[in-house]
């Protein structure tokens, strides 16, 4: 099966991962990719926003499957304009994917602390903003207003978060597992939010995760389906866990990062069968399982991320020793000049370790991270401890 994965991140690199071990790849093709992917296939400088690149890219290449990793050129339809032609897309229409770019739950009519403040639209893990004074109001509305659409105002739940992941064909919703991402910058749940800085899969404390597809994916997908635009993807539920049970705070239409990076490890099966299956109608065909592994993944980012995603250009080292001692190493914002792998955006790479027990696989993680470095490289050190 020839096969395009669209995406540049550490998402993709993890998905490439679990491709490349299916017996029934023959070429695996990336856009635009990044050297970690490199490895693995072919790359092409073609960006995952350019939807008619992309067209054109997969019919040259005459690939059996397009795989589209990022929600932008989903919520932009991409996988509409590659359907219309008869290419196969892992990937949900531009009318489904409207279930992440645009905030679909009731807002409060007045913005009074305690609350949420939300950018009604994509914006990479950081659109969300807790107000719980007065000051911090003030500064999630200018931060929301800063994104550049609308604003949604919400009720303030209280509990830890959860994300849960269901492979669709349209149909039926089939679960992948459960992670809990870390989206605070700096140790303690401190500071801005990110597009997330580590995560860790299985959540022990979390009861019933299959029941919980069945209680909340599979309502989501029949009433697409009864709507005319049936998904077909993976389906990201964020939930809450209050004192009155889970609610669904959020959907995404894709997979997450940096929880593809503890997901992937953790299946058994062919993966690529099962989203090839699942882009066909029919996720029965070729089932996923978890195995019994844990994973820990801990992001190495830039500097001044999140501010900045743009540090580019300091070598980075340790990767390959890092990857002989038993570890993933999933790069995101790098880039290869000169035969040297240097940083190239804002989350650098994602260092992954596996083990029978949570606390396993985090020991394994920041070894990991302790062999990787380059000049101004910050990661928390709080990832999935006491867990």
């Amino acid at each position: 099966m020839r096969v395009l994965l669209v995406g540049s991140g550490a998402r993709e690199h993890a998905l490439a991962w679990g491709i490349a071990r299916s017996p029934s790849l023959t070429e695996l093709h990336a856009a635009p990719g990044n050297p970690g992917i490199a490895s693995l296939g072919e790359c092409h400088p073609v960006r995952a926003s350019d939807g008619e690149g992309l067209l054109a890219l997969a019919q040259t290449l005459s690939v059996d499957l397009v795989i589209i990793g990022p929600e932008a050129p989903l919520v932009a339809g991409v996988a509409d304009a590659l359907r219309r032609v008869g290419i196969s897309v892992f990937g949900p229409s531009r009318a489904a994917a409207r279930i992440e770019g645009s905030t679909t739950a009731a807002t409060l009519a007045v913005a009074r602390p305690p609350c949420v403040v939300k950018a009604d639209g994509l914006a990479a893990g950081k659109g969300v903003f807790i107000c719980r004074t007065a000051e911090e109001l003030e500064a999630g509305l200018r931060g929301a207003a800063a994104l550049g659409s609308a604003t949604v105002i919400e009720e303030l739940l209280e509990g830890p978060e959860v994300s849960l992941f269901a492979l669709c064909d349209g149909t039926h919703a089939v679960p992948l597992g459960s992670a809990q991402d870390f989206k605070r910058a700096e140790d303690g749940d401190a500071g801005p939010n990110t597009g997330g800085m580590g995560a860790y899969s299985p959540v022990p404390w979390l009861d019933d995760a299959d029941e919980l597809v069945a209680q909340v994916h599979q309502p989501v997908l029949d009433e697409l389906a009864r709507r005319g635009t049936p998904f077909v993807g993976c389906l990201f539920a964020g939930l809450m866990v209050t004192e009155d049970g889970p609610r669904v705070l959020e959907f995404n239409a894709r997979f997450g990062d940096p929880e593809t990076q503890v997901l992937v490890p953790c299946l058994e099966g062919d993966l690529l069968a099962a989203l090839a299956s699942a882009a066909r109608g029919d996720t029965e065909t070729a089932p996923l399982r978890r195995s019994d592994l844990a994973a820990v993944t801990v992001v190495m980012t830039g500097p001044d991320y999140p501010a900045s995603s743009d540090y580019t250009g300091a070598e980075i080292l340790g990767v390959d020793k890092a990857e002989s001692g038993g570890a993933l190493v999933f790069e995101g914002g790098t880039a290869s000049r000169n035969g040297r792998l240097i940083t190239n955006g804002g989350r650098i790479l994602s260092a992954t370790g596996l083990g029978s027990t949570v606390a396993e696989a985090r020991e394994r993680a920041y070894q990991a991270v302790g062999t990787i470095e380059f000049t101004g490289a910050r990661f928390r050190r709080d990832i999935a401890a006491g867990v």
